[in-house]
């Protein structure tokens, strides 16, 4: 039997952004990130978990990024960093982005699960906290909330 599956429906506020993205947990904790996403500007997207599952407000009401730790933000790859961030991805010349990535920080379960919560796609590359910009530490200075989406368990059928 597999590991808990999820799904993010992703939209933006003027529908040129759109896609899908599969979260699969596995045994061991890591979750297994998948989609495509269309409708980007080519080059690098800042790519986070958002603490809210709230799109009332669009993009915008998804809160901040999920950070049930308090620590500053960074890399994927860095042990500071907020639960919820996933760096970027990379849409080509189509403006499409393939996106396979793994996370140990990112559970559909227990008491820090991203269940219920927003997946969001910025305008500009996140510097992974590492700019001169005053928004590094917070929010890796990556731009507008270009699409969303609110993540949701998947059938198992």
């Amino acid at each position: 039997m597999g590991g808990l599956k999820a799904v993010a429906v992703i939209t933006g506020g003027d529908n040129s952004v759109k896609g899908y993205l599969q979260f699969i947990q596995d045994t061991k904790g890591v979750t297994q990130v998948q989609g495509r996403i269309s409708g980007l500007k080519p080059g690098l997207h800042g790519f986070h978990i958002h603490a809210l599952g709230d799109t009332t407000n669009g993009c915008n009401s998804t809160g901040p990024h999920f950070n049930p730790f308090n620590k500053d933000h960074g890399a994927p790859w860095d042990d500071v960093r907020h639960a919820g961030d996933l760096g970027n991805i990379l849409a080509g010349n189509d403006g499409v982005a393939e996106v396979s990535i793994q996370d140990k920080n990112i559970p559909l379960s227990g008491q820090h699960s991203i269940l219920g919560r927003a997946v969001v796609i910025h305008a500009d590359t996140d510097d992974l906290g590492r700019g001169n910009h005053e928004l590094s530490k917070t929010t890796g200075n990556a731009g507008a909330r270009v699409g969303c989406g609110v993540i949701g368990l998947q059938s198992s059928v």
